[in-house]
């Protein structure tokens, strides 16, 4: 019995052998071991919607220099008698390649020839020969590109003041550079007409700046409709793009603010966040002697100042800088705050500067009080696009 076992496993095993060495050529060295090769891997330029061609480049390892690959791109597509797209051989995309010595191949199809039309349109496109494929996934997408509004390299929400944030639109198109202008037009309203931005056409170093301001809205519309077009030769790019307004508010909020009475963090610098000593030259506010808040002694000493106003939790959820700027010119300025008095909620007042956008206002809000030990509380600042600059 064991002998019958034996003897069939032994046949299982040279039918497997037989088997493989039928459905695989595996490449041989001289003495016939197997030659272990790379996988194949593509490379493609890529096409955007400015771009007339894209070519592709296969490196295949398991072929040889003089190789023919046979080549052509496949789009979904809905086969006759059937009711779902499928991805099938493209129509008068066959072609060949050779591959080279380098062991690459590279093919080259016009958007025409691939049927690409529009941004999100795609192919995949196929090698295939005696010994090696490969396939690649080309995807038409859109030459121009818009950031939100900015300053200072940060995204704002655009809110109804007389100051101007810009997008910074690019034109990339896959192949070549852009050389040509960007035209930018919007309507303040779905029903309105479309008007150039102030400063279409844009043209020269990119990104390109399109300014848009609060004052661009009219007081009962709050949405804005932009549209970006950029043209190459006898391509068209069009993004659209729509900005709602929104009341001035303060742009930064930060929490768990911890002033420890004396020591290396008994003040912050407000305006980017950091810890820092109580006579240190950047201390906007700090701790001294008790937890009354209060400037740090050697950056009031420079000729700078802050000022509180008690406020209430309401106008501190609110985040409006037009109430909460109007509160405090209403209420009577102090040098300093007591955080156990009133709802522990203050306006402040920075003044650092002669110039307007040294004038930086804000809120805190006291969350925790530890007697003659430390106070935590969360802010808010920057109340202008210029502080931007200066604020993190």
């Amino acid at each position: 019995m064991k002998m019958k076992k034996l003897i069939f496993f032994t046949l299982i095993m040279m039918l497997f052998v037989s088997c493989q060495d039928e459905l695989y050529d595996i490449p041989r060295d001289a003495g016939g071991k197997a030659i272990l090769t790379d996988i194949s891997s593509t490379a493609t330029t890529g096409i955007s919607t400015l771009d007339d061609q894209f070519s592709v480049t296969a490196y295949l390892p398991n072929a040889k220099s003089g190789d023919i690959m046979n080549v052509e791109c496949l789009q979904l597509q809905v086969p006759a008698g059937a009711t779902t797209t499928q991805l099938l051989p493209l129509p008068g995309t066959q072609k060949t390649a050779t591959v080279g010595s380098d062991l690459k191949a590279t093919i080259t199809f016009t958007r025409t020839e691939a049927k690409l039309n529009k941004a999100g349109d795609y192919v995949v496109v196929t090698f295939g020969g005696e010994t090696e494929s490969a396939k690649q996934r080309v995807d038409m997408v859109p030459a121009t590109t818009t950031t939100k509004p900015r300053v200072a390299g940060k995204d704002v929400d655009v809110a109804r003041t007389d100051e101007t944030a810009f997008f910074n639109v690019s034109v990339v198109p896959k192949i070549g550079t852009f050389t040509d202008t960007l035209t930018a037009k919007r309507k303040n309203g779905i029903n309105d007409v479309l008007t150039d931005v102030p400063g279409s056409p844009f043209s020269g170093t990119q990104p390109f700046l399109v300014p848009i301001s609060g004052n661009d809205f009219a007081p009962d519309k709050d949405t804005m409709y932009y549209v970006f077009m950029a043209t190459s030769g006898s391509y068209t790019d069009i993004i659209e793009y729509s900005v709602v307004v929104r009341d001035p508010y303060f742009y930064l909020k930060k929490t768990g603010v911890t002033l420890n009475l004396g020591g290396s963090s008994a003040g912050r610098n407000l305006l980017r966040n950091a810890a820092v000593a109580e006579d240190n030259a950047n201390a906007t506010i700090a701790v001294s002697g008790s937890l009354i808040l209060k400037g740090g002694s050697a950056w009031l000493a420079a000729g700078n100042s802050i000022e509180f106003v008690p406020a209430t939790a309401a106008l501190y959820s609110t985040n409006s800088t037009t109430a909460s700027i109007a509160a405090f010119s209403a209420g009577t300025p102090s040098e300093t705050a007591d955080p156990i008095a009133g709802e522990g909620i203050f306006i402040f007042k920075i003044v650092n500067g002669p110039d307007p956008e040294n004038v930086i206002y804000g809120m805190i809000k006291v969350t925790s009080v530890i007697p003659g030990v430390s106070v935590t509380f969360e802010y808010r600042i920057g109340n202008l696009y210029a502080h931007l600059a200066v604020i993190s």
